[in-house]
């Protein structure tokens, strides 16, 4: 390496700040992100990069080729953002009503254009091909298997894949690393519980839904309690529930959703089974009938161990030894973990919490912000573990 990565990437930090600020004043969410791909399509074009747009729908692909042979590196970041209301009141507070960048996703978009910035003038030190993956729709867990269909990993074919979440339950200056399941595999559940009107004050006369559905999910609670090992991590939860047109009316239907992780796919696939059958058992016994409906998302996120160490290395050269922690695992999902199950990889958290300056609020809460100071220490590791792999 012939020049200075840290000095350079200090150098833009007004940069890195100016443009993840322009992101969160104009979030756009999953698959309507038209602004924000005209903006990173216009700035890879700039920088000479050959740039593909509308994959997936609003997906753009950026590829920097080397001046020497070698292998293809795809650094990926997420650019939707979430229907929430923002509360922050700051300069750059989200401009579009209902929808605010609640996730850090304006923060990885910033990271990896000032990623590619750097890399297109340096392109004589890089060896093989980067490519730059904006994916569309990450929050929907919709956007990564629709581009990887479209051929993201081909031409040239990709060989590993990295990309990094700042994260609010990690203070600034440090990073997590973890090899093995890092993120869980998601799912979306509905069940329909279907019974039989009547008088509330005849219950014998028909078939309570509530009452079926309130044994549903007290019963629910069993199966991560009694049925997975306590060795193994799962959840069930169920958040949404409607039902009823009266106080004195049974009701004859109660539709709920909810939501289903694991960290394997055989154990998400027991869960969903025994989680069927619960509602089925409860609902035939109390009379009742039933309806169940799943949607898969995404699978875990599951990091390869080399390319784990090269980021761990590549963030100790950044923050220091002592700085870089093994990050607990999270029920969160992310569809990075579609390209991870493709090629081997690393998806590493960067901190960017600091209660000093409010930025300590979880991810998507209405006043998610994060200490900037994490913008260039994502792209310094980014950086540092992309040219060492291709290296």
């Amino acid at each position: 390496m012939t020049f200075d990565l840290n000095r350079e990437i200090d150098g833009l930090r007004g940069e890195l700040v100016r443009l993840r600020r322009d992101f969160h004043r104009h979030p756009e969410l999953g698959f309507q992100e038209n602004r924000t791909a005209g903006v990173i399509a216009k700035r890879l074009t700039d920088m000479g990069l050959e740039v593909n747009t509308g994959i997936a729908k609003t997906g753009v692909i950026g590829l920097l080729k080397g001046e020497k042979p070698g292998r293809t590196l795809l650094l990926r970041a997420d650019i939707d953002a979430l229907p929430i209301s923002e509360r922050n009141r700051v300069s750059y507070r989200s401009r579009n009503e209902g929808v605010m960048h609640a996730c850090g996703h304006d923060a990885h978009i910033a990271v990896l254009l000032t990623a590619a910035s750097v890399l297109a003038r340096h392109r004589d030190l890089v060896n093989g091909n980067v490519k730059f993956a904006f994916q569309p729709a990450e929050e929907q867990g919709g956007g990564a298997k629709p581009m990887i269909e479209e051929g993201v990993l081909r031409d040239p074919d990709v060989d590993a894949a990295l990309g990094l979440h700042v994260w609010n339950n990690l203070p600034v200056g440090v990073v997590g690393i973890r090899t093995g399941p890092t993120f869980a595999s998601a799912d979306e559940i509905k069940i329909t519980i279907k019974g039989r009107g009547g008088h509330g004050a005849m219950p014998h006369q028909g078939v309570d839904a509530i009452a079926i559905a309130g044994q549903v999910i007290t019963t629910l609670q069993n199966i991560v309690s009694r049925t997975v090992s306590p060795l193994e991590s799962a959840v069930v939860t169920i958040g949404k529930i409607e039902g009823g047109t009266a106080f004195n009316v049974l009701a004859d239907r109660v539709v709920m959703k909810g939501t289903v992780r694991a960290y394997s796919m055989e154990l998400r696939k027991n869960l969903l089974e025994r989680v069927e059958r619960v509602v089925q058992g409860v609902a035939l016994a109390l009379g009742g009938e039933y309806e169940f409906e799943s949607r898969f998302a995404c699978p875990p996120v599951v990091n390869d161990a080399r390319m784990t160490k090269l980021v761990g290395k590549a963030a100790a050269s950044v923050v220091g030894k002592d700085k870089v922690v093994t990050a607990e695992p999270t029920m969160g999902a992310d569809d990075m973990s579609y390209f991870l199950e493709k090629v081997p990889g690393c998806y590493f958290r960067v901190g960017s919490a600091n209660p000093g300056k409010g930025a300590d609020k979880p991810h998507h809460h209405p006043e998610f912000d994060i200490d900037e100071e994490a913008l260039p220490i994502a792209a310094k590791v980014m950086l540092k573990a992309a040219l060492d792999y291709l290296r």
